[in-house]
This record gives C-alpha cells, sequence and structure tokens, in this order.
C-alpha cells in the first residue's frame, strides 16, 4: 500500500494519514512496522539502522588543490609521462 505524506498545518514533525488522521512521525513508523510480517519487521529495522550509520558518518572532505604548482620545479627536466610511470612506482 504507497501512503502519500501531507504534512499537517505545515509542521514536519507530524503527518496526516490516508484515513485523514494527524500523528507524528514516530506514531505512523510505529504503526506501519507494526503491520509489517515478521521477516519485513527485520528487514525495516535493518533499514533504519542503515540509514542511522549513514547519518553518523563523517561528511567526505573535498580535495584540496594546495599540492599545485608543487613540481613545477622538474617542469624543464621531466615529462608528464615520466611523472605518471614515477607515481606509479610509489602507489606499488
Amino acid at each position: 500500500m504507497r501512503r502519500t505524506i501531507y504534512y499537517c498545518t505545515g509542521n514536519t514533525n507530524y503527518y496526516e494519514t490516508i484515513t485523514g488522521t494527524c500523528m507524528t512521525v514516530s506514531e505512523s513508523v510505529h504503526r506501519m512496522i507494526d503491520e509489517l510480517p515478521a521477516d519485513l519487521k527485520l528487514e525495516a529495522i535493518h533499514y533504519i539502522e542503515e540509514l542511522a550509520r549513514r547519518k553518523k558518518r563523517p561528511a567526505a572532505k573535498k580535495f584540496g588543490l594546495a599540492w599545485a604548482g608543487g613540481l613545477s620545479h622538474l617542469k624543464s627536466s621531466t615529462t608528464s609521462v615520466e611523472l605518471q610511470h614515477k607515481a606509479r612506482e610509489w602507489r606499488d
């Protein structure tokens, strides 16, 4: 059954169910989980745990370009291909 969410009086902590009743998000989630068969209840719990873990992950840091120009002293004596080969050696 697909449920459409209508927020009650603009408050995002409550939503209106299909029947037109207004309840908290926690109440509605609890009610929906209670209506599931046992195997799907476990799946719902695992999904909620994954959402909680995802929220706790630190945000990925943006890639910085502070190193730009760090090899400019090699420009006249080294080609980009030679630098690529050297980088491969450093990674291995």
